[in-house]
């Protein structure tokens, strides 16, 4: 079904699991891209919970507004998700997903991106790097990599598997024609790094997402913001558009977690052909 969608990215090597026997538990670690929509943030996170698991899957989003992948730790966000994950892997395969953005100043237009990567077991999915970019975060680029392999191999230890996720792209655009503004090539990268050097998986969402705002436009994109003049964040479909953009995403790459997902093959189609959702 997504082998279309799958021709237009670059895939490094990882592991397919099996088939899953348990259902799944999926963890989302990450900032406010990722987490559940309020006044102050929002992301892909609940729209990928709610509306892509199978019956007897779930999972809980961890993703707060501000995060980084410093302060993920040092609030003890992290050792919440470390201990959710013992705690459930003899009844779950345990997802963690882990994305965070990071604040460092890169812009340039995105026009011939490379792959990435994310984690997940009771899936662990991890997705920082809009607040690590940050000048006042605190968080170099080299400790930034360095957190995603801690995050990475600190999730495998705790029995799940890590998906590490590039970082969704803002829908910010310049240029004639109008471009998404690529302000987080350097986050997406070092993920994808990170994800290489502890053998982990990962996804490109920092990629797809690019390539499918270029492709709708900045009138539409616009559609998605939290608020009119939002756009990093996330209103409620935009949740639910790229939520299952991640899903296919994993589907595409990782046959146990399509194992157990549901489809929605009307949206899939539309992001695959690059179509208004």
């Amino acid at each position: 079904m997504y082998s279309l969608f799958l021709s237009l990215i670059a895939i490094v090597a990882s592991p397919l699991v099996a088939v899953a026997a348990k259902p799944a538990y999926f963890l989302l670690a990450g900032d406010s891209t990722t987490a559940i929509q309020s006044a102050n943030g929002g992301g892909w996170g609940d729209g990928f919970l709610n509306f892509t698991l199978a019956n007897g899957s779930t999972g809980h989003n961890y993703g707060h507004d501000g995060a980084t992948t410093a302060s993920f730790r040092a609030g003890g966000d992290w050792a919440t998700v470390i201990s959710q994950a013992q705690n459930s892997k003899s009844a779950y395969t345990v997802y963690v997903t882990i994305q965070v953005r990071g604040k460092y100043p890169v812009a340039l237009l995105l026009r011939n991106p490379e792959d990435s990567m994310i984690l997940t077991d009771r899936s662990l999915d991890e997705q920082f790097g809009h607040n690590d970019q940050k000048n006042t975060s605190g968080v170099t680029l080299e400790q930034y990599q360095q957190n995603l392999e801690n995050f990475a191999s600190e999730a495998k230890s705790a029995g799940a598997i890590p998906i590490l996720v590039t970082p969704l792209t803002r829908r910010t655009f310049s240029g004639s024609p109008p471009q998404i503004v690529q302000d987080l090539a350097t986050q997406r990268n070092l993920t994808i790094a990170a994800a290489s050097a502890t053998s982990s998986r990962y996804i490109d969402l920092n990629f797809n997402s690019t390539r499918y705002c270029n492709a709708i436009g900045p009138q539409d994109s616009v559609e998605y913001n939290l608020n009119p003049t939002d756009n990093t964040h996330l209103n409620d479909h935009g949740s639910v558009v790229f939520g299952r953009m991640v899903s296919d995403l994993m589907n595409a790459q990782f046959t146990d977690i399509a194992a157990v997902t549901k489809p929605n093959a009307t949206l899939s189609m539309e992001l695959r052909d690059l179509v208004f959702a």
